[in-house]
C-alpha cells in the first residue's frame, strides 16, 4: 500500500507543478486590445480548479501517509472498520468503506 500512496504522491506533485510552471495567461504585458475576451481567461480559471483539485488530492495523501505512520492506515477514519483491500488499492487515499463513503454523499 505504501507504493501507491508514494505513486500518487509523485503523481499529483508532477501535475501540480506542470500546471503553475504554465503560467497565467492573462498576466502577458504584450497582449494586444482586442486580445482580452480570449480563451486565455478560460484557461486561466480551468488551470486555477484543476489546480486546486490536485492540491486537495495532494492534502488526501499526506493524510493517507499520517495514518500509515500512526498505523491506522486501512480502517475507516469514522467507524475504525477495515477498509477492503481493494478499495486502497482503487483509492489508496480513501477515508472511509464504500458504505459510509455512500452514505456521506447523500
Amino acid at each position: 500500500m505504501c507504493n501507491s500512496l508514494r505513486a500518487k504522491r509523485e503523481r499529483t506533485e508532477s501535475e501540480i507543478a506542470a500546471k503553475q510552471r504554465g503560467g497565467a495567461e492573462e498576466s502577458d504585458e504584450h497582449r494586444e486590445p482586442g486580445d482580452y475576451d480570449s480563451e486565455g481567461l478560460y484557461q486561466d480559471e480551468l488551470d486555477a480548479g484543476i489546480v486546486a483539485d490536485l492540491k486537495e488530492q495532494q492534502a488526501a495523501v499526506e493524510r493517507a501517509e499520517k495514518r500509515l505512520a500512526e498505523g491506522t492506515y486501512g480502517l475507516s477514519i469514522r467507524s475504525g472498520e477495515p477498509i477492503p483491500d481493494d478499495r486502497l488499492e482503487a483509492k489508496p487515499t480513501a477515508e472511509l468503506t464504500v458504505e459510509e463513503a455512500e452514505r456521506h454523499s447523500q
